[in-house]
């Protein structure tokens, strides 16, 4: 890493002339001690270069570094200068700062281009986008031939579209030696974009040269000011903790105008619907003239731009309530205050759910050192954290990817339009989950924009000039020949902007717009007339719309939203009330309490999350934004969800089916039918897959006589057969075959006997020994045939020879301790003077012997009787001659008579 301290460092902005007057333009920013450090590295590859400039929020770094490559590129006839910001009113702001230094009009020298806005002509040095705009010029012009050097803004915040440009335009970079490629970060991470972006030079160097700055912080004062109330809860952010920020707030500021009455402050929530609240509330409470102002995606962009312009001399003070917006690609002039929530709104994919979107969390310890430096860029400031230090450490030290979380099918489709499928090949920050763009590319093939080998589609480069989600775009053109040009491009804007729908009604939220009574209605207006131009110079792309009826005005929305997210219909549960739906992806999601839709038979869902509390109605998600839909309309826009099946399956102990209409997930009808054939052997195959031929049931006989045979295979091997179940059930056909047909055509399972299908599998002619090897009984010396017990599990460890009664109680088990060896159990007064075991299967398996008291309780467990007498007997005589006196019990067992009968009937 090099030093921004050199001697060379105080005369930079000497060091470089052109288009802009850097000694001018740098007049007390930290950066400019930084300049020609920067130019001298740029210069060093030949014409061209790679940097990374790492340089804490408020040095000048987004205000010097572009004017300096527009200089550098002037030797080269003067290309333009490209810089990213992650958001439009960073980017404006940008733009609008360097173009008062300049002393020029914004759209000559310095202009910038966002999503519906551009103020740049032919003559503009340095041009500020949002990374969506850049990525759509790359797919357009690979190349990018007009554009001399491209800065990467605020590479730390990870956002998913700057990613993806890091390793797109490290690429370019390769192609072309003329072109110079800047990433600038805010955080120590630099030396990781460093290793990233370097290296693609002619000479195959190493990382890129890493600038840095040091920071131009002032003293910060840290305060924490925890809540008494958590700070979520089952519905999100506790408004109990919304109101400690809001009065914490109040409090704060109303302390330090007390001090200082040109104070402005910050005040940090996650989203939105949070920033209208606290500010709702600090208009009551904060000091009298103060002036309360909302930064957010949906405020207008003069609204926005005002409120980041800083306040003229003689205004109120200020506090403004914003969401991240303002975290770090920011300078709000006057800040000396910040009061941070410590939340923020992350991407998340449920890949089990099918759902993806934005959830609340802790933000990370470098978004909240990020929050707090926007009070002392100026001067000392003061931070006031409405959270702990313990909840502080426990915050993961840098923001979550958003590749990591995010849903991929637009970064799918942008890297198939590269010529990059899945990322094959490309340097990212992060590679993409395997999972998550697994599905995002089978997403894009159902859609048509990719093909077989994942790489795009003639369709898939047309959605991808869409400045929307793939699937809203197909929907913009599918829609357009079935709702209109106009009324799609309406559903569209509407689901791909940031607007809260009140009680999850696309409908209410759609209306309102039209009125014009929202703050984001103008940008709504304009993303509309975009997205229809769009609509009607590409509708020939995707041919004829699947929606052939005719489609009211009232249905228009909920098309459009199913023709994009097809596995979102959903169907309201029956008996569940009226909020619970399913949707075809098999998701439950409820609606939120009082919502108008409510009643609904049929929604077109746009968005729904996890959640839990009374709006999720017990499912584990809610539907945040929705149309109402008809059944036929539905079936029609999720054609591709429709199956129509016969289902068989036992019930009962019989095959039975029915006839399935599904869409997705939902049942649409069930009827029962008669199976056929190959349906019923088919349902008697997965049955008895799943749960075994326990399905069917063992027989007494048949269960003795899988026991033999169990025990011959296992001793002897081929040819007596494997008769487990992994055995048996992989060639049914084998030994069950006419057994399967009675099932399939309706027999009922208590009908069939599994012993003579196990009789087909004995091997002949060894089949005649079966009596011979593995009897069924066993003759003792008091003369009865004792029923030899064949174990179930063929693997034991071995036994030890005998076991006293002592360690067998009577209330044991008859088969305690048989080491997978066949068993007889017998009252021991029958086998006196027995000395011999006998032995099974040709003399390799000793019979285990259970001798049972008169009771028929165990009194020892023993393979060798003639240990047995010689020395245990003893013990269980003393213990058992009192117990049952009327039972011989002789000193001599070898000399006694076997016998089954009492001493009196002997």
């Amino acid at each position: 890493m090099t030093s921004s301290n050199s001697p060379d460092a105080a005369p930079a902005v000497r060091l470089v002339s052109g288009a802009f007057d850097l000694g001018a333009i740098s007049t007390g920013l930290a950066f400019a001690a930084s300049l020609a450090e920067l130019a001298t590295v740029l210069r060093a590859g030949g014409t061209a270069g790679t940097a990374v400039v790492q340089a804490p929020p408020g040095t000048g770094k987004t205000t010097l570094v572009p004017p300096l490559l527009a200089n550098l590129a002037s030797v080269q006839g003067g290309p333009r200068v490209v810089v990213t910001q992650p958001r439009r009113v960073a980017a404006r702001a940008a733009a609008r700062r360097l173009a008062a230094l300049d002393g020029s009009q914004v759209g000559n020298r310095v202009g910038y281009t966002v999503r519906g806005e551009r103020q740049a002509g032919p003559d503009t040095l340095v041009e500020f986008v949002t990374p969506g705009i850049l990525l759509r010029r790359l797919l357009a012009d690979p190349g990018l031939e007009t554009i001399g050097a491209v800065i990467v803004d605020e590479v730390h915040e990870r956002g998913l579209e700057t990613d993806l440009l890091l390793g797109m335009l490290s690429e370019v970079r390769q192609l072309r030696g003329d072109f110079t490629l800047v990433a600038m970060s805010a955080t120590l991470d630099a030396p990781r974009f460093a290793a990233l972006i370097g290296g693609t030079g002619d000479d195959g160097g190493g990382p890129a040269p890493v600038v840095d700055c040091p920071s131009a912080l002032y003293p910060l004062e840290v305060q924490w000011v925890p809540a008494a109330t958590a700070r979520l809860d089952g519905r999100g952010v506790a408004r109990g903790f919304l109101d400690h920020v809001a009065d914490t707030a109040a409090e704060s500021h109303s302390g330090a105008l007390s001090r200082d009455g040109g104070t402005d402050a910050l005040v940090f929530v996650p989203g939105a619907w949070e920033v209208g609240y606290v500010a709702a509330r600090l208009r009551g409470r904060a000091v009298s003239g103060t002036e309360v102002l909302e930064l957010h995606g949906q405020v207008s962009p003069a609204e926005q731009d005002r409120t980041v312009s800083g306040r003229r001399p003689g205004s109120p003070a200020r506090i403004i309530v914003t969401t991240d917006l303002a975290e770090s690609s920011l300078t709000v002039p006057g800040v000396r205050l910040v009061i941070d929530s410590g939340l923020t709104r992350e991407p998340r994919r449920d890949a089990n759910r099918g759902m993806s979107g934005l959830v609340t969390v802790s933000c990370s310890r470098a978004s909240a050192e990020q929050r707090a430096g926007r009070a002392a860029r100026q001067g000392p400031g003061q931070v006031v954290r409405c959270y702990d230090q313990r909840s502080f450490g426990a915050a993961p030290a840098h923001v979550t990817p958003e590749i990591a979380v995010a849903d991929l099918t637009g970064a799918a489709l942008t890297l198939a339009c590269w010529g990059s499928p899945g990322g094959q090949g490309l340097a990212l920050p992060d590679a993409p989950p395997v999972a998550a763009m697994a599905e995002a590319v089978e997403v894009l093939k159902e859609l048509g924009a990719v093909g077989g080998d994942g790489h795009a589609t003639s369709l898939g480069r047309t959605l991808a000039r869409v400045p929307a989600d793939p699937r809203l775009a197909r929907a913009l053109l599918d829609g357009a020949a079935a709702v209109g040009h106009h009324r799609a491009a309406e559903a569209v804007a509407l689901v791909a902007g940031d607007q809260r729908a009140p009680g999850a009604d696309l409908t209410v939220l759609l209306a309102t717009l039209r009125a014009g009574k929202e703050p984001a209605s103008r940008r709504w207006a304009e993303d509309v007339r975009r997205l229809e131009t769009i609509a009607r110079k590409e509708g020939a792309a995707v041919g004829p719309s699947v929606i052939t009826a005719p489609v009211t005005a009232a249905e228009a929305l909920g098309v459009v939203v199913a023709l994009a997210f097809p596995d979102r219909v959903a169907r309201r549960v029956p008996g569940e009330g009226q909020s619970r739906y399913l949707l075809s992806s098999g998701t439950r999601a409820g609606l939120p309490a009082g919502s108008p839709l409510s009643g609904y038979e049929w929604l077109a869902v746009a968005e729904v999350s996890r959640a839990a509390g009374m709006d999720a109605a017990g499912t584990g998600a809610v539907i945040r934004s929705a149309a109402p839909l008809t059944a036929d309309l539905a079936q029609v826009a999720a054609a591709q969800l429709l199956t129509d099946t016969v289902q068989a399956g036992f019930s009962r102990g019989r095959v039975m089916a029915r006839r399935e209409r599904r869409l997705g997930a939902i049942s649409l009808s069930s009827t029962p039918v008669r199976p056929s054939p190959a349906d019923g052997r088919a349902a008697v195959a997965r049955a008895l897959s799943a749960e075994g031929l326990g399905t069917i049931g063992w027989s007494t006989a048949a269960d003795a006589l899988r026991r033999r045979l169990a025990l011959l295979h296992r001793e002897l091997g081929a040819p007596w057969p494997d008769v487990s179940d992994r055995a048996l059930l992989a060639d049914l056909d084998a030994w069950l075959g006419p057994e399967l047909e009675k099932l399939s055509g309706g027999a009922a399972t208590s009908t069939i006997d599994l012993t003579d299908p196990l009789r087909r599998l004995l091997p002949w002619p060894a089949a005649v020994r079966l009596a011979e090897l593995a009897p069924e009984t066993l003759k003792v010396p008091s003369g009865s045939m004792v029923r030899i017990d064949y174990p179930d599990v063929l693997e034991y460890a071995e036994p030890e020879n005998a076991v006293p009664a002592d360690a067998v109680p009577e209330s044991a088990g008859a088969r305690a301790d048989d080491g997978g060896r066949p068993v007889v159990a017998v009252k021991l007064q029958e086998c006196f003077g027995w000395a011999e075991t006998p032995r099974l299967v040709d003399g390799r398996v000793p019979v285990l012997f259970h001798l049972l008291s008169p009771a028929r309780r165990p009194l020892a467990v023993t393979d060798d009787l003639a240990s047995f007498w010689s020395g245990p007997y003893a013990q269980v005589r003393a213990e058992m001659r009192g117990r049952y006196p009327r039972h011989p019990w002789p000193e001599d067992p070898w000399t006694a008579k076997a016998t089954a009968r009492t001493k009196a009937r002997m």
